[in-house]
């Protein structure tokens, strides 16, 4: 369910006209519902109503500040993967008891500042790391809290760029590695193991992948409380997909009471990172097609947005739903929707059935309020696109387009 509707040919934001928006302030334009955020919101976190439960929403998802604060006033924590999302998710105002620090590359200085700052835990994903953290939180005066994040070898039939939980992927520890690490952090100085981890992948479909990474991980504890260490929380990622085409994931409530029904009266807190499930569908990318053009071959649409500004489709092959701001009824047509880039890989969509459209008509990229501005950058000196926030019938800018000046003033250093 999203908040992005069609009212006498017109594409409108809640109730905001697109077509305003883009006058005010241009394109390529990031558009974000916010009551569509908060739908999304409270559909996953009341799924698990049951369950003690924490829902910590992934940062990098969408990662704009006025977002993480508004989440976080209806009761998100915040998962993190940097320093900088820990920043950010400090300035919007999170409590550091519920923020959690995934991966897999974790410097002193970020394990310091997360120390300081008294998150909840760090979601542990090698032997090396948790001995880093042992060694900073010991000499800095500080206790860690650590979950193992456990790598279960289940296949999440996802895009292989975003499946993490198969043996062959860089995250976390194998089974019987994790065992060892576990029974080394009750040894280890400053350190308090305290959950267990296991994120499979992202934009899963089914629930089984997940019913088969519970079955294990509930094995796992049990295996753990026999050699004296009862695990309180297990944290289980994101992951569950969204409808960008054809797919059909299941809803939070499904998902809601698998886990219910598995994880009842065992005692344990259960954390959750959605992500993609609470922004995707909460924003889209509006672009100005600038040039059409036929080639003995194929035709083109030619628009002002790019790779830069939204790399799914180049990266992940991804499909987005495109469509006009103002539909005209024309015929449809198979063309590519490209950008300016100079790449071969700079497409928004390839071979899509689509309405003719003209010069200045506007386009909109549908389902992009996830891992679409955050993922962005200043390829070919483009500056970043304005992303704007609307609530009912009011449009709120919560960050300005970059200008030139902006692109190089980090370079503008004194030798």
């Amino acid at each position: 369910m999203h908040h992005f509707t069609y009212r006498d040919n017109e594409l409108f934001v809640e109730n905001v006209a697109v077509q305003e928006l883009v006058a005010t302030y241009g394109t390529p334009l990031y558009i974000y519902s916010k009551a569509t955020f908060q739908r999304h919101f409270t559909a996953f976190d009341s799924a698990f109503g049951a369950l003690p439960h924490l829902t910590c929403y992934s940062v990098k998802a969408c990662s704009n500040m006025h977002i993480l604060r508004f989440l976080g006033k209806m009761g998100a924590g915040m998962d993190i993967v940097s320093g900088g999302e820990l920043f950010r998710a400090l300035r919007a105002g999170i409590q550091p008891a519920k923020i959690v620090y995934s991966g897999v590359g974790k410097t002193r200085t970020e394990i310091l500042q997360a120390l300081e700052a008294g998150i909840l835990m760090f979601n542990v994903e090698s032997m090396g790391e948790l001995e880093k953290i042992s060694e900073v939180a010991n000499q800095t005066g500080h206790t860690a809290n650590v979950a193992l994040r456990i790598n279960p070898d289940v296949d999440p039939h996802t895009h292989p760029y975003i499946s993490t939980g198969l043996k062959e992927n860089k995250f976390g520890l194998d089974m019987e590695q994790s065992y060892a690490a576990y029974m080394r952090a009750m040894e280890l100085p400053a350190i308090t193991p305290m959950g267990i981890d296991c994120h499979i992948g992202s934009q899963l479909t089914s629930l089984s992948p997940f019913r088969e990474a519970v079955e294990k991980i509930l094995l796992f504890r049990e295996k753990l409380c026999s050699a004296g260490l009862c695990i309180d929380y297990i944290d289980l990622g994101g992951g569950l997909g969204i409808p960008y085409d054809t797919e059909e994931p299941p809803h939070p409530q499904e998902f809601g009471k698998l886990l219910t029904d598995m994880l009842s009266g065992l005692g344990i807190t259960l954390i959750l990172e959605p992500g993609r499930v609470i922004a995707g569908n909460a924003g889209i990318l509006v672009t100005k097609v600038q040039y059409t053009k036929k080639t003995a071959t194929k035709e083109f649409v030619i628009v002002d947005a790019a790779m830069n500004d939204l790399i799914r489709p180049s990266l992940y092959q991804s499909h987005h739903h495109i469509a006009e701001v103002s539909p005209r009824g024309r015929a449809k047509h198979t063309v590519d929707v490209v950008g300016p880039i100079c790449e071969s890989g700079d497409f928004l969509a390839r071979d899509r059935l689509m309405p003719a459209v003209e010069p200045r008509e506007l386009l909109a990229v549908f389902s992009a309020g996830a891992y679409g501005f955050t993922m962005s950058s200043q390829y070919n000196s483009r500056p970043r696109a304005a992303e704007v926030l609307v609530r009912g019938d009011t449009a709120h800018l919560i960050r300005r387009r970059e200008t030139y000046e902006d692109l190089i003033a980090p370079e503008e250093t004194r030798s």
